[in-house]
């Protein structure tokens, strides 16, 4: 069954690859502040935290599951551990993709960043980039989150 995903990344840094993975045609829709505009992340962040919490916690709204992109930079990121805390107070499955290998529009891999600490923490499992796997992924952490169906 497909489900409804937030995609926490590094925006400046991973975009490209971001998009081969949101582009899969694995999940049901997509959800990540700012991804569908990149001016209301950017207008977000000139007013404040507050309003990149505001329009995180939007973005949020009707998924099921949380995937972590993991490229060089995401666990530095700044508000990655906000994306994941609120996750896991909405009872959202979680998984970290591993990311790096994606190659960009240029064709280049990238080195691979660590697991955002508050993700490794949470139990959560880390995967490398298996578009073949995803969708498995995907349903095995909305079922742990959610044993009951």
């Amino acid at each position: 069954m497909a489900r409804k995903v937030f995609f926490s990344f590094h925006y400046e840094r991973d975009i490209w690859r971001t998009n081969v993975v949101r582009n899969s045609g694995v999940v049901e829709g997509s959800a990540a502040a700012g991804f569908h505009d990149a001016s209301l992340w950017e207008d977000a962040k000139k007013k404040g935290d507050a309003d990149v919490k505001k329009l995180i916690d939007k973005g949020l709204l009707g998924t099921s599951v949380t995937v972590v992109l993991i490229g060089a930079e995401t666990a530095s990121r700044k508000f990655v551990d906000y994306e994941i805390e609120q996750s896991i107070a909405r009872g959202n499955g979680l998984l970290g993709i591993k990311i790096s290998s994606i190659k960009d529009k240029d064709g280049k891999t990238d080195t691979q960043g660590a697991a955002p600490a508050r993700l490794t923490k949470a139990g959560a499992p880390c995967y490398t980039w298996d578009q073949s796997k995803f969708g498995d992924w995907v349903e095995d952490a909305f079922k742990k989150a959610h044993p009951k169906g």
